[in-house]
């Protein structure tokens, strides 16, 4: 099947940006793919397999009825509600609703705590909390610290205290016409950060940037045809999610799948859908990968799985290695961030640099940038940029909400500063190596993490790995990891001395962890990524 991008630098060369002055993606997009009935927009399997075909005609009359009942209820454009629930479809449904009236939704994962969540409310003043049965009572305990949220919405079964989101959706017409459009500019969404190095920052899209941006997401990265059935595993709360399921897949009128599951990441039930369901598409994070690799593969029918992609953290080569040897498939990179929609890819019929994030998406010129803000030469790490002076592409942030400080820091010369270290080779492929605030310099030497805990996990006696700097009076720092082994392997002072000689042999000596602490788990953001922060005040902690 040949691919959207077809070449690459042809592509990239002849690629330019499309505004509309109004654009509004549920009444543009999804609408449009709606004047078919039959066009499937998402599969939905339930915990217990449950299964709904839903067209998008279906999604188009939700939302109609979600706007009727919010505007109902008082809600105008530009009003904050936050959204937390699983992957069911009402929050598609809900996201439709408010994006066709106005409404500035704030996605938030079903992992937050009270505390995270009066956090997000106070911060974004939000008016409205819609939620379902599982998390309605992190709210409840909170209701007399958030005075704000004006109303709370259940999906789900009737409660004390909550508006029935069932049984306003039943009152509300099923036809909804907007008393103002939505311009390029307008407020669409606000995402908060990972928060891998402090309290999380909101951060604004448009209803133009966002949106119209991921079109390169969808269909030139995820290669998505109108044919295929998409599979992303991400949390509704991520930014992923909008990446992989929703604008993304559904710019291209694909197919999504979407499987309501619980609790920890279950590799052998992820194995059983994509057989049992002939997923065609599918995106993972590379801890999922790595998980799925540890099974047989080939007791699994993945013959109609034809692409595979990963984002989020870098992903291990041997990993890489593994996944295609079993399935014959290619796992392509993609790098991009809250604050973006995809700005660096492996694209479809692209060479494959195993461990590089590969070139700058259409629309984006990404590229390694110094300290005064000028473009390093090959091979010399940086900071990775991406060019916004004379034109600002698509797909970037407006702002860090109500926070100028933040917005202004992010700027360097012509140039959005990622926060991001990498380096280019002499190809033109861009290079991961950690954020700014984890690169490890010891002894002179400059240090990226995910190089160490590449090695470390190759080791066939490693789970998973994160590598840090602590502080040392000779050296300035040393590099310190901290390693999960596999289950029933002991640890032993003489596994960690083999551990520090296996990666003196998989990458530069002078990169091996001088210290290694064995744990059982790592600390992690709601997203899923390492707390580096975290290790390395833990690691300086115990050696003051």
């Amino acid at each position: 099947m040949n691919s959207n991008i077809g070449s690459y630098e042809e592509t990239y060369k002849k690629f330019s940006w499309s505004v509309p002055e109004y654009f509004n993606f549920a009444f543009d997009v999804v609408d449009e793919w709606a004047k078919d009935p039959n066009r499937l927009a998402m599969l939905w399997v339930g915990e217990n397999r449950e299964i709904k075909k839903l067209s998008y005609q279906y999604f188009q009359t939700r939302a109609n009825q979600v706007a009727n009942v919010l505007e109902s209820l008082g809600l105008r454009k530009g009003d904050r509600v936050l959204l937390l629930m699983a992957r069911i479809p009402a929050w598609w449904e809900l996201v439709l609703g408010m994006i066709k009236l106005g409404v500035v939704f704030l996605p938030a994962t079903t992992q937050l705590t009270s505390k995270d969540i009066i956090y997000r409310i106070e911060a974004s003043n939000a008016s409205v909390v819609i939620t379902d049965e599982e998390n309605a009572t992190k709210f409840d305990v909170i209701r007399d610290k958030t005075p704000q949220v004006k109303h709370f919405i259940l999906v789900g079964e009737k409660w004390e205290n909550w508006h029935s989101y069932n049984d306003l959706i039943e009152k509300a017409s099923l036809d909804f016409n907007p008393k103002e459009k939505t311009k390029k500019d307008d407020p669409l969404l606000l995402y908060f950060t990972s928060g891998t190095t402090g309290y999380p920052k909101m951060v604004l899209h448009t209803h133009s940037s966002y949106p119209i941006g991921h079109k390169i997401t969808g269909y030139y990265w995820l290669d998505l045809k109108t044919e295929d059935l998409h599979w992303n595993l991400s949390d509704t709360g991520w930014a992923k999610a909008a990446w992989s399921s929703l604008f993304g897949p559904w710019n291209t009128g694909s197919t999504l799948f979407v499987h309501n599951g619980k609790g920890k990441f279950d590799a052998q039930l992820t194995l059983e859908l994509l057989s049992e369901h002939k997923i065609t598409s599918f995106c993972a994070p590379p801890t999922a990968y790595r998980m799925l690799v540890g099974l047989d593969l080939t007791q699994y029918n993945l013959e109609k799985l034809r692409s595979c992609v990963s984002a989020g953290e870098p992903l291990n080569p041997e990993i890489i290695d593994i996944w295609e040897e079993k399935t014959g498939l290619v796992i392509r990179e993609g790098y991009g961030q809250t604050e973006t929609c995809l700005l660096v890819g492996t694209f479809p019929e692209m060479l494959v640099k195993k461990g590089s994030m590969g070139k700058s998406a259409p629309g984006f010129i990404v590229d390694i940038i110094d300290e005064n803000g000028n473009i390093a030469s090959d091979h010399h790490e940086g900071d990775i940029g991406v060019r916004t002076n004379p034109i600002r592409p698509v797909g970037i942030f407006q702002e860090y909400w109500e926070d100028t400080q933040a917005t202004a820091n992010s700027i360097r010369g012509d140039w959005y500063i990622t926060g991001d270290k990498g380096f280019r080779d002499k190809d033109g492929y861009l290079w991961f190596v950690g954020r700014a605030d984890d690169v490890i310099i010891s002894a002179g030497y400059r240090i990226g993490p995910f190089e160490v805990e590449s090695a470390l996990i190759e080791h066939p006696n490693v789970l998973e790995a994160a590598v840090v700097g602590k502080a040392d009076n000779a050296r300035g720092q040393i590099v310190k990891a901290y390693v999960i082994l596999k289950p029933g392997v002991e640890k032993t002072e003489a596994l960690s001395h083999a551990l520090q000689d296996f990666v003196k042999q998989i990458t530069a000596p002078y990169k091996y962890p001088r210290e290694i602490e064995f744990v059982d788990e790592l600390p992690k953001t709601i997203s899923g990524k390492i707390r580096r922060v975290e290790l390395r005040e833990r690691a300086n902690k115990l050696s003051i």
